[in-house]
């Protein structure tokens, strides 16, 4: 009889309720501070974090404590797993990758650490492949594959109106060139190697909007694919750009529309789109 195998993730995947009720999932929560107060990710909204951003109210935010892991993986044991899979954002973008392998010495059961090179559904879809295996009975080397063969089918594109908030925030990457004509464009922005990397630059918001439509869907192919459209306080936009790849793309399951969460939203800052391909 397999293992079984218990998912571990991160808020920064901003899966839903459903999701974490249908799936063998814990989730750690990463923190925002807003104007001195910390808060659990999840337990402030993203909208307070826009909000902040737009008022120039202090934001940052922290990842877990390598504790705060090893807790987790112990409550785990103690509920019957015999095995975890601990699926997290890039570790080029946060410590949270790291304070779960340090945790993770700490653990009375082997615990697998897995850097999905992305963030939001970008790990996400990953984490519920991973969770999909878990719960059909795979042991945790199946269960880490199943996410591993996701990550590397998936590509993360994004438009921000400014790169002010990603600058703030250390995260911005090789993005950083596009500073002296930000301007002048609007920055199409992408993941790779799990790190954020300039992708195009267009001359005004519609058009960066319209290009970013045309890459999913030229990304998706006519294959089997999962789509998310990711904002922050831009939901109008959101849901006419997730109307049009719903148009664009048949084989594509629910397209997911998700608001990010408070910590991604600290960085990327309000009027943030995003589309997350994922083909399987």
């Amino acid at each position: 009889m397999a293992a079984r195998v218990q998912v571990v993730t991160d808020s920064t995947a901003g899966l839903s309720t459903h999701e974490l009720l249908r799936h063998p999932l814990t989730v750690v929560p990463l923190q925002v501070v807003i104007g001195g107060t910390s808060y659990d990710d999840g337990a402030t909204s993203a909208d307070a974090v826009a909000e902040a951003l737009r008022t120039f109210t202090p934001v940052s935010t922290s990842r877990p404590a390598p504790h705060t892991f090893a807790d987790m993986y112990a409550a785990c044991a103690a509920d019957g797993a015999e095995a975890i899979v601990s699926i997290h954002l890039s570790g080029d973008m946060s410590g949270t990758f790291e304070a779960a392998m340090i945790g993770a010495k700490e653990s009375p059961i082997p615990v697998h650490v897995v850097d999905s090179r992305s963030l939001g559904m970008g790990l996400g879809f990953p984490v519920l492949a991973a969770a999909a295996a878990a719960a059909a009975g795979e042991d945790a080397i199946a269960v880490e594959a199943a996410a591993r063969a996701r990550m590397k089918s998936i590509s993360s594109y994004f438009y921000v109106d400014t790169l002010e908030y990603l600058r703030r925030g250390g995260r911005i990457g090789a993005a950083q060139a596009l500073l002296g004509t930000a301007l002048a464009v609007k920055p199409l922005l992408t993941i790779s190697g799990g790190r954020i990397v300039p992708l195009e630059k267009v001359r005004t918001s519609s058009r960066a909007i319209a290009r970013l439509a045309d890459i999913a869907v030229q990304r998706a192919g006519d294959t089997p694919v999962q789509i998310a459209v990711h904002h922050l306080a831009n939901l109008e936009k959101a849901q006419t750009l997730a109307d049009d790849l719903a148009t664009r793309l048949p084989r594509a399951d629910e397209i997911v529309l998700r608001e990010v969460g408070a910590v991604i939203g600290a960085h990327v800052g309000p009027g943030l789109l995003a589309v997350v391909v994922s083909p399987y």
